[in-house]
């Protein structure tokens, strides 16, 4: 995302706070009202990126902080407390407003074998992709010492980190990677699928292979290419703030960041170019061209609207706002407005504004029964009711 915090762009922004915890829907087709409500009343949390449900039949919530720090506590909304769960705040690297710890993904056999994996920046200019195993005697611990690092690369700047770890229905892990940063990608790392920024990579984390900590699948669009990274399964992408699976139909949606003039949604295909440096959304960026091999998004949001940062969600699956289910739900951080993006019967797409609200939204997540929440930057996190 842009130069404020992990959304990328170069010029900071800053949106109002808001004192009242619930905001009026402005757009919505129903009769009811759509608020947004704390769902933790107690808990406060120091910029949280990350919200995940090892769904585990615990019923538990871990928290990412981008410091460094995992915590965990029980689903509930008197919840009063949260424990540690894991802190390497001392690993992680945060000194630029992109950079941190920034994701978060549990195994699909998390409940037998305790692993859980983790992207982060250290200071060395690089991204870890590392996993961890919870602590034998206490669940609700990680052994900071049962570190793997499964893959490292570098990163050319301090911004367009991507961030985003998460298992899809075929138990690979997916990996969102930014272009490296900067501005306009200096280095052409969007279309250069010989290096791993500017894309969305695929690894098999329970095979590993020829002396690295993990497995290219075999049905990787480039596994046999020469010239092009194995890991790759999508590229083209400038900085790809939170992507996730549709839980019913497996669509894989990601919210891509864009320079000066669009954000967009994609969703993504194995083997796509999504036409970063060439294209910025619809539109050619620069003296760029508009090659048909490009994949459109499926929406493109002008910055002139106010939105200049883009946070990726979720297709809602949950039972409790029967309005939003399949439609996909996120957000821009700057401008602090809500969206559902719905698929019509000719394959189009129709986005609508959900409200307009003034937090610095950074992350969703999905409880073990798919239910939404939101991670704002003023130290909340936040569900929606109807």
């Amino acid at each position: 995302m842009k130069t404020l915090f992990l959304l990328i762009s170069s010029v900071f922004y800053f949106a109002p706070s808001c004192s009242d915890s619930t905001q009026k829907n402005i757009d919505l087709d129903s009769n009811e009202e759509l608020k947004m409500v704390v769902a933790f009343d107690n808990l406060e949390f120091t910029r949280p990126v990350d919200f995940q449900s090892p769904k585990d039949g615990t019923n538990r919530i871990f928290v990412v902080e981008q410091e460094g720090i995992i915590s965990v506590f029980e689903n509930k909304p008197e919840v009063k407390e949260k424990s540690i769960f894991l802190d390497i705040s001392d690993q992680v690297d945060d000194e630029s407003n992109e950079e941190g710890l920034l994701g978060l993904a549990f195994h699909p056999k998390f409940k037998e074998n305790g692993f859980f994996y983790l992207n982060y920046t250290v200071s060395s200019s690089e991204t870890y992709i590392s996993r961890f195993t919870v602590d034998s005697s206490n669940p609700s611990k990680a052994n900071p010492n049962s570190e793997l690092i499964l893959l490292k690369y570098d990163q050319p700047y301090g911004n367009h980190n991507g961030g985003q770890v998460i298992f899809g229905p075929d138990g690979f892990l997916y990996i969102s990677v930014g272009d490296g940063g900067s501005g306009g990608d200096p280095k052409g790392n969007g279309q250069n699928a010989g290096t791993l920024l500017g894309s969305i990579l695929r690894i098999d984390v329970d095979k590993p292979e020829n002396g690295k900590n993990y497995g290219i699948p075999q049905d990787n669009p480039f596994v046999n290419s020469t010239s092009k990274r194995k890991e790759i399964f999508a590229y083209g992408l400038r900085n790809p703030w939170r992507i996730s699976f549709d839980t019913e139909t497996g669509r894989l949606w990601c919210a891509d960041v864009g320079q000066n003039a669009y954000e967009e949604v994609d969703i993504i295909i194995k083997g796509g170019n999504y036409g970063w440096n060439e294209m910025e959304g619809l539109h050619t960026y620069k003296s760029g061209s508009n090659s048909p091999d490009y994949i459109a998004p499926v929406l493109e949001i002008a910055q002139s609207t106010g939105d200049k940062s883009i946070t990726g969600g979720f297709a809602y699956r949950g039972t409790l706002l029967p309005t939003l289910v399949g439609k996909y739900i996120f957000a821009d951080y700057v401008s602090g407005r809500i969206y559902a993006l719905s698929e019509n019967a000719d394959g189009t797409f129709t986005n609508e504004i959900l409200m307009d609200q003034y937090q610095n939204i950074s992350a969703f997540g999905i409880d073990q029964d798919n239910e939404l929440y939101i991670c704002a930057f003023d130290g909340k996190i936040y569900t929606l009711e109807q």
